[in-house]
């Protein structure tokens, strides 16, 4: 189960890992937090008439095809999108947004939808929330909720039967070594890349994550199903933009892997990984004789 804020997080973070698992039979879920409402229109051929005053509809639709194009479940916990804020100093965040909700209040719901979905692998964002918008930074705080009391009988006992959770991932979706490589080929290849801005801009905030880095999972044959993903949220992805500047076939050959940090395990995994469910074998995987969930 990956825990994200908005519909298109789930396509720039760990998409092929998740389309992966799920073509080899493992059950995926996506609970995505908020409705994506306060999300700029990012791609020019979607700024048009219709588009924002129906965004919350316009976004569903683009979830429910991103979801299909990566083979996965999907799950809507209802929250309204904070949106993020900007000046100096920063507006207040919008009254009822999810960023303002009750941590406890809002980690009884995820309880219960782990505690139905039974997953082995919890996927969430670390501490500066991938990137510090107030969504991310309170998906990874009800996260860790979730992760010390889904399994705990006295929490939330309206939320159906404790589930306990084995391994918890911090997904890194933005590696500056990845985004290097990408860079160099296209220039190398006589192309204009927009990667050049996004360097210096990680460069400078000393954003390089990749010593956090435990588990890389090779996922390359799926890359194409996330490309697929990342286009279906056309209000959020221009194809001329990072996302899908670089062919599949060169993201594949420059950097075939995605990438993970654990961050708590219940089981015993030599690190590095490739795998997210090293360590879960035999008994653990077939309890009450479910799928394996991710």
């Amino acid at each position: 189960m990956a825990i994200h804020a908005h519909p298109d997080d789930e396509s720039s973070k760990g998409a092929a890992t998740m389309a992966k698992y799920a073509a080899e039979g493992y059950r995926v879920k996506v609970v995505t937090c908020t409705d994506g409402r306060r999300g700029d229109i990012l791609n020019p051929a979607m700024d048009r008439p219709g588009v924002l005053e129906n965004i919350i509809k316009v976004r569903e639709e683009e979830m429910a095809a991103a979801a299909d194009a990566l083979g996965i479940e999907h799950e809507w916990l209802g929250y309204e999108d904070s949106g993020l804020p900007e000046g100096d100093p920063l507006p207040p965040l919008p009254q009822g947004c999810f960023a303002l909700q009750p941590s406890g209040e809002v980690a009884k719901r995820l309880v219960a939808s782990v505690r139905e979905f039974r997953p082995h692998v919890i996927i969430t964002y670390d501490e500066n929330g991938g990137y510090p918008h107030p969504d991310h930074l309170k998906v990874h705080e009800v996260s860790m909720i979730v992760w010390e009391k889904a399994g705990d009988a006295s929490f939330a006992p309206e939320a159906g039967e404790p589930w306990t959770p084995l391994k918890l991932y911090y997904s890194h979706g933005f590696i500056l070594q990845r985004m290097e490589l990408l860079h160099a080929l296209m220039l190398e290849q006589g192309r204009q890349s927009p990667y050049e801005l996004m360097i210096k801009r990680w460069k400078e905030n000393e954003a390089d994550i990749m010593a956090r880095v435990t588990t890389q999972v090779d996922c390359a044959d799926y890359f194409g199903q996330r490309a697929r993903a990342l286009a279906a949220h056309a209000t959020q992805i221009d194809p001329a933009g990072a996302f899908l500047a670089s062919p599949v076939e060169d993201q594949q050959r420059v950097w075939p892997t995605e990438e993970f940090e654990l961050a708590a395990s219940r089981v015993a995994s030599p690190l590095p990984e490739d795998d997210l469910f090293a360590g879960i074998e035999g008994e653990q995987l077939l309890d009450d004789d479910t799928e394996d969930n991710a």
